[in-house]
């Protein structure tokens, strides 16, 4: 009786090491459009960085995230929602812009090895747009 206890034992904990060790191995994508920033971003971390864009430029979400599309049955318009993986020419500019700062942190304040290049923050958006939607020289 014993030696069945411990071979259900045993076999229970390798079949709970084969799942977890599947489970770790499965990416799932957590958001449908992410180009630029990294798809591991936690939720915390993506609305900061947004809050932070919003704030710099002084716009709400919809100047770069376009509003969902009509339902399946093009009767009702959803005008209140915002599909965020939706792209339009402004996100496009927004993702060159990431880049840019991205490239410029990388390259001269990489100084920390511990955070991932696309979260410095020492040019940002502010820098150059200083409260405006567009840079002040255009």
């Amino acid at each position: 009786m014993v030696r069945a206890q411990k071979k259900v034992t045993i076999l229970a904990l390798v079949l709970l090491a084969i799942i977890s060790t599947a489970a770790s191995l499965i990416s799932v994508k957590k958001y449908k459009n992410l180009k630029v920033l990294p798809q591991d971003i936690t939720e915390k971390q993506l609305d900061s960085i947004m809050n932070a864009y919003s704030k710099a430029l002084k716009v709400s979400c919809d100047f770069c995230h376009m509003p969902a599309k009509k339902d399946i049955f093009n009767i009702t318009p959803v005008t209140d929602k915002t599909d965020y993986s939706l792209d339009n020419e402004m996100k496009e500019n927004a993702r060159k812009m990431i880049r840019m700062t991205i490239d410029i942190n990388k390259k001269y304040f990489y100084f920390d090895s511990i955070v991932r290049p696309e979260y410095l923050n020492i040019i940002n958006c502010n820098t150059c747009h200083k409260g405006n939607p567009f840079p002040i020289n255009e």
